[in-house]
């Protein structure tokens, strides 16, 4: 790209951007201490993908994603998973009118712009299986009725890290749909305090103003996608997806002279699908639109990263033995690896 297309870029892009500052400074007002999840939340939005969050209680997951809908104007929804929990108590099912004796469909929850899947592992997989098909197809299939979902839709999963008796391990096939997995932890000293001060009141009922609007989402996108990723950063993140596949260490060696990661071998047993790369892509090129910048720079793909990957390596006993997370495996292999 020539210096003046790219010029030419970063203004338009720059005017694309603009509803994303009061947006911040408005998710803010309401939630304290969370900018890492706020901007995951956002990016997700934008590159247009869902979130799996594993924290403990009480870290204002409800209170964000609810905070999200309403700055931007959109429709917000949270269903709480359980054991008992029914697909047609999702997707929603058919009712007989007893006037005209005809059927109509009755939306379910999952019908919103913002959903959050509460405890996700604690519903059986039929119900997994209804969630993943909004997730992935963006349509709702009720009654052999197929409905689209409202657009932008995001679906925000969270997984309690203690308590996992009377769970189901999610699929490997669902968890990959998730664009990224954030791990959450308490919030700063300064942080917490800020929290108290503003929910420590016996009647809080903090609402968000409508900053945005969900037609900024849509025209988002379209310049999320124009965000230039120059042929170097593209090759990274191939590099980096497959140092994940210890099968394919040789043929990375091999262009990335000197690169040791023959250790990983016996610790990874399945690396990252090529669903990752894509999501990779499609994150870095959306971080750096939340920045207002028209191009992607190596610094968006190794922040990002952990987050996209961390879900999708199935480590072996090697590494459980050791005491080694995936967290720790994408560590070595961003550090092994040639930054562009």
């Amino acid at each position: 790209m020539r210096q003046e297309e790219l010029q030419e870029l970063q203004s338009k892009i720059s005017d694309a951007s603009a509803f994303i500052r009061p947006l911040r400074t408005e998710i803010g007002r309401i939630v304290a201490g969370q900018e890492y999840l706020v901007d995951r939340v956002l990016l997700s939005l934008i590159a247009n993908g869902h979130l799996l969050l594993e924290g403990v209680p009480g870290l204002a997951k409800t209170l964000l994603v609810k905070t999200v809908a309403q700055a931007m104007d959109g429709a917000f929804s949270r269903i709480q998973f359980t054991p008992d929990l029914l697909p047609s108590d999702v997707v929603g099912t058919t009712i007989y009118n007893q006037n005209d004796h005809t059927f109509s469909v009755k939306k379910g929850p999952v019908f919103a712009n913002l959903v959050l899947a509460d405890e996700i592992n604690r519903a059986p997989s039929k119900v997994q299986s209804a969630l993943l098909e909004c997730m992935q197809e963006r349509q709702a299939t009720i009654s052999g009725e197929t409905i689209p979902m409202p657009s932008p839709f995001l679906v925000l999963a969270t997984q309690n890290p203690i308590e996992q008796e009377g769970t189901y391990p999610l699929p490997e096939a669902q968890v990959d749909r998730f664009m990224f997995k954030l791990k959450v932890d308490y919030p700063t000293r300064e942080a917490e305090r800020s929290v108290i001060d503003r929910m420590a009141h016996p009647e809080t009922n903090l609402h968000a103003l409508a900053v945005a609007k969900l037609s900024d989402i849509e025209n988002a996108r379209e310049w999320v996608d124009k965000v230039y990723m120059d042929e170097k950063i593209l090759e990274y993140i191939l590099d980096i997806v497959i140092a994940t596949r210890p099968k394919h260490h040789a043929e990375l060696s091999s262009r990335q002279n000197g690169v040791k990661l023959g250790e990983l071998a016996e610790l990874v047993q399945f690396g990252a699908s090529p669903r990752a790369g894509i999501a990779l892509a499609l994150a870095a090129k959306g971080a750096a639109f939340l920045e207002g910048r028209a191009y992607v720079i190596p610094q968006d793909v190794k922040a990002l990263a952990p987050d996209v990957l961390r879900h999708r390596l199935i480590l072996s006993y090697e590494a459980e033995a050791e005491g080694l997370d995936a967290d720790s495996i994408i560590e070595r292999i961003l550090n092994e690896l040639r930054t562009p």
